[in-house]
């Protein structure tokens, strides 16, 4: 008797047809709360907007329910509970690809959730797909948590084009998603595109040469960003210059974190070369690697003696070793 393992990031076939009957119900059910609210405009009384609230919530419910019943999923019972609040925590639920598909139709039409968390639910770059929608399209949420969820290059290409659709958005983490120089294509583009955007967390991926050449020019063209991490990747070499150069043309971040990244001289003189010229930087981390004791400390006097002298009045630079 044989048995077939699904991947549980592998799409099925017939999961097109049910995203379109749960994006059919979401429109039906969604002109339900804007009706009552303009048979009701004008009354202004605290029973009545109690009233279209609860309505309106009765609608969510009733939506996620539904869509869970067309993708197969069981439903988060936090969701019901939280999906009328300014924030939602469904982090380390499990929710999978199907667990998304059947959240999306739900977010889309929420104005209540302002940040929304699913850090570790396995998305997986389906899910990421998924959820795109419903982030490109809900003007409420400025706040997403993503990280850790294996979104690797077809979540980041999904979830960077829905934001950039979506100039609500203000902060984004996508910390911990393996992803790769493919992906910062992706990532450059939204930096370039999106204006909006205040806080950027790209930590514990795997952006590497490669992925700094791309991202520090981006860096450079952005006019938006104020705290930036990517600490916990492979920037060295040429990729850590190019995103120091970045960082020199750069006149709106105010913090950034670049630890862990195996910078060296060469990028540690990169980076104070560019302090010479931003005057805009606050805060900067930048731990060093896991490297000898005898080395680490010479490596520390070495690195700082090129930066400091560079820092403009207002910056304060941490560069410990752990």
């Amino acid at each position: 008797m044989g048995i077939t393992m699904r991947d549980p990031c592998e799409k099925s076939g017939e999961n097109d047809e049910q995203e379109k009957e749960a994006a059919a119900a979401a429109g039906r059910l969604a002109g339900v709360p804007e009706a009552e609210e303009s048979s009701d405009v004008d009354s202004d009384s605290d029973l009545e907007i109690e009233g279209t609230h609860g309505l309106g919530k009765l609608v969510k419910d009733t939506l996620y329910l539904r869509s869970c019943l067309a993708h197969s999923v069981v439903p988060a019972s936090c969701f019901l509970r939280q999906g009328s609040t300014p924030e939602m925590n469904l982090r380390h639920r499990g929710l999978g690809p199907q667990g998304a598909r059947a959240l999306a139709s739900s977010l889309t039409f929420n104005p209540y959730v302002k940040r929304l968390d699913l850090r570790d639910n396995g998305l997986c770059g389906a899910g990421a797909k998924a959820l795109a929608h419903a982030l490109s399209k809900n003007s409420s949420i400025c706040d997403v948590d993503l990280s850790e969820n294996q979104l690797g290059m077809v979540g980041a290409q999904a979830v960077c084009a829905a934001l950039k659709a979506n100039p609500a958005m203000q902060k984004v983490q996508l910390a911990g998603n393996g992803l790769e120089e493919q992906a910062a294509k992706y990532l450059a583009e939204l930096l370039l595109a999106h204006t909006g955007l205040k806080s950027l967390d790209l930590s514990y991926n795997q952006l590497s040469d490669q992925a700094g050449e791309m991202l520090g020019p981006a860096l450079a063209e952005n006019t938006g960003l104020t705290e930036l991490n990517i600490s916990w990747n492979h920037l060295r070499g040429p990729g850590a210059i190019a995103f120091a150069r970045g960082l020199e043309a750069n006149i709106f971040l105010r913090i950034l974190d670049i630890s862990y990244n195996g910078f060296g001289d060469p990028g540690a003189s990169a980076v104070g070369e560019a302090l010479r010229t931003n005057n805009v930087l606050e805060e900067l981390n930048m731990r060093c690697p896991g490297i000898p004791c005898k080395v680490k400390a010479a490596w520390v006097f070495s690195s700082l003696s090129r930066i400091i002298q560079c820092l403009p009045w207002n910056c304060w630079i941490s560069l410990i070793s752990r």
